[in-house]
C-alpha cells in the first residue's frame, strides 16, 4: 500500500476496512463495498462478481437492468453494458472477484482513486473470503441440522413402523411423514402383494389414478428408487402422472416382484423445487416402509394360518367324531379298524352298523371308502356318504339298491371330478354269510384259516361318478378262523423312497405270517410294516384298515 494515498483517503481506506470486517454477511459486506465505491467515485454503474463453486457470478448489480445477479460473469457482457474500468479483487493472478464500475459522472478516476481502489479491494478481499467461509461453515451447519432432523424422523418413523401390524395403518404413517415434511397437499399410494388386497392412500389426487398403477406394475418395477416425473420417459405413465400435477416417485420395492407399490407426490408450496437430499429422504422412508408393508402382510397371513390350523384341527376332530366310537363286542366274531389321514382331515371312512337297528345281533353292514381327493374337501365328501349310508341302512332290501341309492344322492351333490370308491359287507354273524359290493374300490382281502388269499374284486363303479348305474353283489360264506381285511388303497399303494408300492402281494403275505394274533395287533403291525416299508419317503395318501374275524 502506498503512502502517496494521502492522510484522507487513509483515514477512509481504514474507515472502510473496519466496515469489511466487521460483517461476516457476504451480501452486506458487498453490498456496503459497491456502495462505498459508487459515492466515491459518482458513478451510476456498477458491480461486484465473486467466485463461487470454481465459476465467477455476478453477486451485487447496480444501473445495469440487462444484468442479473446469480447470471455468470462474462467480461464482454459487462463492458457491452456500459461498465468501463474493472477491477481485480484481491491477487490479481487469483481474484476472489471483480469491481467493475462505468465512467464516474465529474471526471475520469486519475491513478490516485485507483490506487485507492485496488488499496480497498485488497483489504475486501480477505473480509470477503471470511464472509464466504461463514457462509459455507453456516450452510454445513444447515445441511447437518436437516440431516440430523432426517435421521429423527427416519427413527421416529422406524418406531412406529415397527409397531404397525396393519398394512393400512403403515401406509398411512408413511404418507404423514412425507406430506408434513414437505407441505405438499397431492400424494397417492399403492401397496400391493400377491394374495392381498392393496393398500391406497391418496389426497387431492383423482383415486382412478390408483387403479391406473396396477397396469404399469413391470414399469413400477424397473424404475430407480426415486425420480422426478419430468425425467421418466415419454409414455401413458407419465403423460397421468403429469395431468395430476405429480412431481416425484418412490417406487416400493420389497422382496420379490410379487410385492411392491409406489408412491406419487404433488408439488411444493411456494414452487420450490426437490432437491437430491429431498429424493434421498424419501427414498430412505419409503425403504423402510416397504419392510414394514412386508412385516405386515407376513403378520396377516401368520394369523390366516393360524387360524386355518384352528379350523382344520376343529374339523379334524368333527372328523373322527364320524368314525365309530367304539367296535361291537360279539362271542363268535372280532373286530379292529384303524385310520391315519395324510392330512390333518383326510377322505377315507369306515363304519358298522347293524342291519336290524341298534342292539340287533343279526346282520352287520361294514363299509370302507375312499373319497377323491385329500385334504379338507374330501374330508366334508366323507362326511356326506357317512350320513347317507347312516340314512339309507336298514331301509333298502340289499346292497345293490343300497350302492345304487347311495350313487344317485352323491352324484346329485357332488362336482363332477368328485367320486367315492367303497367296498359294503352285508355280514350274517349267525351263518357267517357274507354278500358283497366293490363299487370301483381296491380289491380287499380274504384270508382263509389254511392261508389261502381270496381277493374281493370291484363289481361296479364308483359311487357318484355317474347317474344311473346297477351294481353287482357277491358272496362267500366266512368260516371259522378266516380273516377279512378291508382297506384303502392308502395301504396297497404306499411308497418307499424309489416310488414302488406295497402291493397286494405284500399285504396277503404279510397279514399271512400275522394272522394268529390279536386283530388290535394286526392292525399296529400292518402300520408299523407300511412305515417300514416307506422309510423316509411321505404319506402321500389316507391309510386306512377294516379287520374281520371269525373266531375258530
Amino acid at each position: 500500500m502506498s503512502f502517496s494515498l494521502g492522510h484522507s483517503r487513509l483515514e477512509a481506506l481504514l474507515e472502510s476496512a473496519q466496515l469489511l470486517h466487521s460483517s461476516l454477511n457476504l451480501q452486506d459486506l458487498l453490498s456496503h463495498l459497491l456502495r462505498s465505491v459508487m459515492g466515491r467515485l459518482l458513478v451510476t454503474k456498477a458491480f461486484i462478481a465473486v467466485s463461487e463453486d470454481g465459476c465467477m457470478r455476478l453477486a451485487q448489480v447496480r444501473g445495469l437492468p440487462k444484468l442479473k445477479i446469480g447470471d455468470a460473469y462474462h467480461e464482454s457482457e459487462v463492458r457491452e453494458n456500459g461498465i468501463r474500468i474493472i477491477l481485480p479483487v484481491g491477487d490479481e493472478n487469483s481474484p476472489v472477484g471483480y469491481l467493475g464500475i462505468s465512467q464516474p459522472i465529474q471526471k475520469d478516476a486519475d491513478s490516485d482513486e485507483l490506487e485507492f481502489l485496488r488499496a480497498l479491494l485488497g483489504l475486501a478481499a480477505g473480509g470477503i473470503e471470511n464472509a464466504k467461509a461463514h457462509s459455507k461453515a453456516n450452510k454445513l451447519n444447515e445441511e447437518l441440522d436437516q440431516k440430523i432432523q432426517e435421521l429423527k424422523t427416519l427413527l421416529d418413523l422406524v418406531r412406529g413402523l415397527t409397531s404397525s401390524l396393519e398394512p393400512d395403518e403403515v401406509a398411512q404413517l408413511l404418507m404423514l411423514t412425507l406430506s408434513g415434511r414437505w407441505a405438499v397437499r397431492k400424494y397417492a399410494l399403492i401397496a400391493w402383494k400377491s394374495g392381498h388386497p392393496p393398500v391406497l392412500r391418496f389426497k387431492g389426487m383423482n383415486p382412478d389414478l390408483l387403479a391406473e398403477f396396477s397396469s404399469y406394475k413391470n414399469t413400477i418395477e424397473d424404475l430407480p428408487d426415486s425420480m422426478k416425473v419430468s425425467d421418466l420417459p415419454e409414455s401413458s405413465l407419465k403423460n397421468m402422472l403429469m395431468e395430476e400435477s405429480a412431481e416425484v416417485l418412490f417406487p416400493i420395492k420389497a422382496g420379490d416382484r410379487t410385492t411392491g407399490g409406489i408412491v406419487a407426490i404433488g408439488g411444493r408450496p411456494g414452487n420450490l423445487s426437490y432437491s437430491e437430499s429431498d429424493l434421498d429422504f424419501g427414498t430412505g422412508l419409503v425403504a423402510q416402509a416397504a419392510v414394514a408393508f412386508e412385516n405386515a402382510w407376513h403378520v396377516r397371513e401368520a394369523i390366516e394360518r393360524k387360524k386355518v390350523e384352528q379350523e382344520l384341527a376343529l374339523a379334524a376332530t368333527i372328523q373322527e367324531n364320524l368314525f365309530p366310537s367304539s367296535l361291537p363286542i360279539l362271542s363268535n366274531y372280532e373286530f379292529s379298524a384303524r385310520n391315519r389321514p395324510a392330512r390333518q382331515c383326510g377322505g377315507d371312512y369306515y363304519d358298522i352298523l347293524p342291519v336290524g337297528g341298534v342292539g340287533s345281533e343279526g346282520t352287520f353292514l361294514v363299509c370302507v371308502a375312499d373319497v377323491s381327493g385329500k385334504g379338507l374337501p374330501a374330508s366334508l365328501l366323507m362326511s356326506n356318504i357317512q350320513a347317507t349310508l347312516r340314512a339309507l341302512v336298514g331301509r333298502v332290501h340289499s346292497l345293490t339298491e343300497l350302492s345304487a341309492h347311495t350313487n344317485e344322492l352323491l352324484y346329485a351333490v357332488t362336482p363332477s371330478n368328485k367320486y367315492v370308491t367303497a367296498i359294503m359287507l352285508d355280514i350274517d354273524i349267525n351263518t357267517g354269510k357274507v354278500r358283497f359290493v366293490n363299487a370301483g374300490h381296491t380289491s380287499c382281502l380274504l384270508l382263509r384259516a389254511d392261508g389261502e388269499a381270496v381277493w374281493l374284486c370291484a363289481t361296479g363303479t364308483p359311487l357318484g361318478m355317474l347317474p344311473g348305474m346297477s351294481y353287482e353283489e357277491q358272496s362267500f360264506e366266512l368260516l371259522p378262523g378266516d380273516l377279512i381285511a378291508l382297506f384303502s388303497d392308502g395301504v396297497t399303494e404306499a411308497q418307499d423312497e424309489d416310488e414302488n408300492e406295497y402291493s397286494e402281494e405284500r399285504v396277503a403275505e404279510f397279514i399271512r405270517t400275522i394272522a394268529g394274533e390279536s386283530l388290535d395287533n394286526i392292525v399296529d403291525k400292518v402300520f408299523e410294516e407300511i412305515d417300514r416299508f416307506a422309510g423316509s419317503a411321505p404319506q402321500y395318501d389316507d391309510i386306512t384298515l377294516f379287520i374281520i374275524k371269525r373266531k375258530a
